[in-house]
């Protein structure tokens, strides 16, 4: 009689123990980030070394043909897109890893600046979208430098000034959500 009252007993350790399992599981996963952590880096490096060899190419351009100025303005324009895709890029591998990896010690050698590090998803949303919103300003100027034709100068304004507006409502809303704990 006393085999039937183990068994129940039994089981109830055993779902728990397997519930158990399941969350160290689950918990362990989040080391799975680690691939966009790596792939985002890569990526910047990319952006980087191409950025870099585009300002390589175009200072030997201007030096060899310094005009038109304003062609050479846009390619330099260029490079500095580049260099902030790369720099939002690893905006957002620092903010995947300290989000679900681990805080990075602030303390050492390599200290990251305070506007750098992330508390929650909110955080990292803010960053990405202030560089976006960087990258649709100096792609705008791109334009404005490099043509004449003011119907294609007013779309990409507009284009990019509504970009911009649901940007910074998206971002308006979703802060006050995250302030009121909703």
């Amino acid at each position: 009689m006393a085999r039937p009252a183990d068994k129940r007993e039994s089981a109830p350790r055993n779902n728990l123990e397997a519930k158990r399992q399941f969350e160290l599981m689950l918990a362990a996963s989040r080391i799975l980030i680690l691939i966009p952590v790596v792939v985002l880096l890569v990526a910047a490096l990319g952006t980087f070394v191409y950025g870099t060899g585009l300002f390589v190419s175009t200072i030997h351009d201007v030096v060899s043909r310094p005009l038109p100025p304003s062609h050479k303005i846009g390619e330099l324009l260029i490079v500095v897109d580049l260099f902030l895709i790369g720099a939002t890029l690893i905006i957002a591998s620092v903010g995947f890893y300290e989000l679900f990896i681990n805080r990075i010690d602030t303390k050492g050698a390599g200290q990251l600046p305070g506007w750098l590090q992330m508390r929650d998803l909110n955080d990292l949303k803010a960053r990405v979208i202030a560089m976006i919103i960087l990258i649709a300003a100096v792609d705008f100027i791109q334009v404005l430098v490099g043509t004449n034709d003011g119907r294609q100068i007013l779309e990409r304004g507009t284009g990019v000034a509504l970009v911009i507006a649901a940007l910074t409502v998206f971002m308006r809303f979703s802060s006050q959500t995250h302030e009121d704990g909703s």
